[in-house]
């Protein structure tokens, strides 16, 4: 009996065993599977990286670039993107940035209409020009409402820089056929004829402007004209078109001061550098010139107006197949002076008047001789070389009857026919000055002192 009841506990014990065995070794195996990856189900899964940035990405979303194609312009050369234009300098003109730079972007080329911009503007300006801009194509393309004296123009901007690797096209080739100054007609007459066709780009009382670094092509009238400016830098600019392209001046200034043109390659049917009235304290140095009509100071006093230039500096230049090197034109019944300009360490290759003053210019055959005259005085030509077309004598001073030429300055000048040799003895009217040193071809023809008249004659009014 007593072992009877011991059987059946000891069955229980070992079944109740048994259970808690099985139930401890699944406990294990799922404790097991559950953090058989405890990190990843611990930590949050990183993002995938950004893809990367198109060309240029970074510098247009960098604050105070104003990318023309980010205001809708299209840049494939045939739709309008004026507005485009206008948006993106208003805003950047508004822009509290200290610079702001409107880029027009590379590989695009954009048809702006003839447009003023305008300041002042809140931080200094920065065109960027790494594509292309152009206006319309010829007269036939070009709004009847639109100004056609003038394409782009930037008005009362202080603080700009116009630069980049782009192009300015002018597109001026339908313009030259059309009448400008008086021009040839038929069996030699000559027609008067307005010009009659845009500046590509012009400022106009503007200050401390900078245009560096760009190419312009084939301006209808003049490629850059700045009126009423100052501090104005121009550097390693390239401006090309045809030789026989009318009144294509390269760079124009009017009534601007403190202007420094260096380094620049200029090839157009006009003068490569103009000086107006109203201009002082103007540097050239460096210029490659040619074809051309070379550099001028002038033409001043037309209209029997006064004009006043001083402080002209034109050095370490090359002159090349121009129709003048060095140039001072003006009309006669003006009134006012030129004075205190230096031509100096200059190369001239077949250019027909090296070294030329003119105070009988003239665009017909109606011009007389007036009693008033812009004067010329304090003219220093020196270190100048080269080679001349022998159609014209290689230096012509033809002043004013009435107001000489006074003070006239020539060192180191050899200048030999680029062709045969004959040499053309240089040429002089009622002109006064002193040879420094031996010239070549020699010098004769300038008078001693400085005559009663010109001491009479009141240049102060400049």
């Amino acid at each position: 009996m007593k072992h009877s009841h011991i059987l059946p506990l000891a069955s229980c014990i070992f079944f109740l065993t048994l259970v808690i065995l099985v139930q401890a070794r699944h406990h294990s195996h799922h404790a097991k599977h559950k953090h058989s990856h405890p990190h990843k189900s611990s930590k949050t899964p990183k993002p995938a990286p950004p893809p990367s940035p198109p060309h240029n990405q970074n510098y247009n979303n960098a604050s105070g670039i104003f990318d023309l194609r980010k205001f809708g312009a299209i840049g494939d050369g045939e739709t309008d993107d004026t507005e485009s234009f206008k948006m993106a300098w208003d805003s950047a003109c508004q822009s509290e940035s200290a610079v702001n730079v409107i880029l027009v972007p590379q590989g695009f080329s954009f048809l702006v209409q003839s447009t003023i911009f305008t300041g002042p503007c809140q931080g200094v300006l920065e065109l960027k020009v790494d594509g292309t801009l152009m206006p319309p194509d010829g007269p036939e393309s070009w709004p009847k409402n639109n100004s056609r004296h003038q394409w782009l123009v930037f008005y009362r901007i202080n603080g700009m820089s116009l630069e980049g690797s782009g192009l300015i096209d002018g597109r001026g080739e339908k313009w030259w056929d059309l009448p400008c100054k008086p021009h040839k007609g038929p069996h030699g007459t000559t027609l008067p004829g307005p010009c009659d066709s845009p500046i590509a780009i012009r400022f106009f009382m503007s200050s401390n402007l900078t245009v560096q670094g760009l190419r312009i092509k084939n301006s209808p009238q003049f490629h850059f004209r700045f009126d009423g400016c100052k501090n104005v830098h121009i550097e390693s600019i390239y401006i090309t078109a045809p030789k026989l392209s009318p009144n294509t001046d390269g760079i124009h200034i009017e009534n601007t001061n403190d202007v420094k043109i260096y380094n620049s390659v200029i090839s157009n049917g006009d003068d490569c550098v103009s000086i107006g009235s109203g201009c002082n304290d103007v540097d050239i140095k460096n210029i490659t010139c040619g074809p051309g009509h070379g550099i001028s100071i002038g033409s001043l006093g037309n209209h029997n107006s006064r004009a006043c230039v001083s402080n002209i500096m034109v050095r370490d230049s090359f002159i090349k197949v121009t129709d003048n090197g060095v140039r001072i034109k003006t009309w006669q019944g003006g009134s006012g002076s030129v004075s205190g300009v230096t031509f100096s360490n200059i190369h001239m290759v077949s250019v027909r008047n090296p070294i030329i003053i003119d105070q009988f210019y003239c665009l017909t055959k109606e011009c007389t001789n007036k009693s008033s005259a812009v004067s010329v005085s304090n003219i220093i030509y020196t270190n100048i070389k080269g080679t001349y077309d022998i159609r014209s004598p290689p230096m012509r001073f033809a002043c004013s009857d009435s107001v000489p030429c006074t003070n006239l300055t020539l060192s180191d000048i050899e200048l030999l026919p680029s062709q045969g040799d004959i040499v053309h003895d240089p040429f002089c009217w009622n002109a006064y000055g002193d040879l420094e040193t031996l010239t070549i071809p020699p010098v004769s023809c300038l008078l001693e002192s400085t005559p009663q008249l010109v001491l009479d004659y009141d240049i102060t009014r400049c």
